[in-house]
């Protein structure tokens, strides 16, 4: 996989390289996590590290800057414009313990967010990049929030941002609750950040019931029942197939 730099000067990427190189150290790490149990077969092309303005405005118009294009991850190792990101997407409500979360906002967090990228590529999933990925995208995406947060944070740290994203559908549920799992993205990157957001909380803590709960941790036969819904023409929405409410 190679590595491309797109920086306008060269002290943002002298600024960032001691990170980026710890994140390719661990990302190196959890891939060999996904070849041996995931079905990770084929690596994305190359990772091009980036700032978060050129990702959001110049290479791409998505509003979070990090997300995959067909063979190609797009990534801001810039931790302080994260950290100021998920403060945003607070819409300005007094939520001071969240805050105080994302104002301390870890490496080890903003790792998650790029090895999500790569769980992407792993072939349990039945949907293409390419493909409209309609109907069961909240599964993938909730699916990649998962599995690298519980393999490369700590118990605590896996906890801690549970209950963060826990109490953020609690609080966003009256604005955004009505809309259904399977309609994820249905408001594209159009929508307000509170609304693209509230998406993969729901769908994180979806799968994590399915995973912990319904299936007792055998995360096989989740992934199981999804390739089964797919084989048989998913003839129900996947939330109806789980019996997810």
């Amino acid at each position: 996989m190679k590595h491309i730099y797109a920086f306008e000067k060269i002290e943002e990427y002298t600024k960032y390289q001691s990170i980026i190189e710890r994140f390719n150290k661990k990302l190196k790490e959890y891939q060999h996590i996904l070849e041996k149990n995931y079905a990770l077969s084929e690596m994305p092309k190359a990772i091009m590290w980036t700032s978060e303005e050129l990702a959001t405005t110049v290479l791409s118009n998505i509003p979070i800057p990090a997300y995959t294009n067909k063979d190609i991850i797009y990534m801001s190792p810039d931790l302080l414009a994260w950290r100021q990101l998920f403060i945003k997407q607070l819409d300005g409500k007094s939520l001071p313990h969240i805050e105080k979360f994302y104002e301390n906002y870890s490496e080890n967090h903003l790792l998650t967010i790029l090895a999500h990228e790569l769980t992407h590529h792993s072939d349990l999933f039945m949907d293409e990049f390419e493909d409209d990925r309609g109907d069961s995208i909240w599964f993938e995406e909730g699916m990649c929030q998962y599995l690298p947060r519980k393999h490369l944070l700590t118990e605590e740290e896996f906890e801690e941002i549970t209950d963060v994203e826990t109490k953020l559908v609690e609080v966003f549920k009256e604005k955004y609750g009505l809309r259904s799992l399977d309609k994820f993205g249905s408001s594209s990157y159009e929508g307000t950040l509170s609304s693209i957001m509230y998406d993969y909380w729901c769908s994180y803590l979806a799968v994590k019931f399915l995973v912990e709960v319904r299936a007792n941790n055998d995360i096989e036969l989740v992934f199981h029942e999804y390739q089964k819904w797919h084989k048989e023409g998913r003839k129900v929405p996947l939330t109806e197939f789980f019996g997810l409410n």
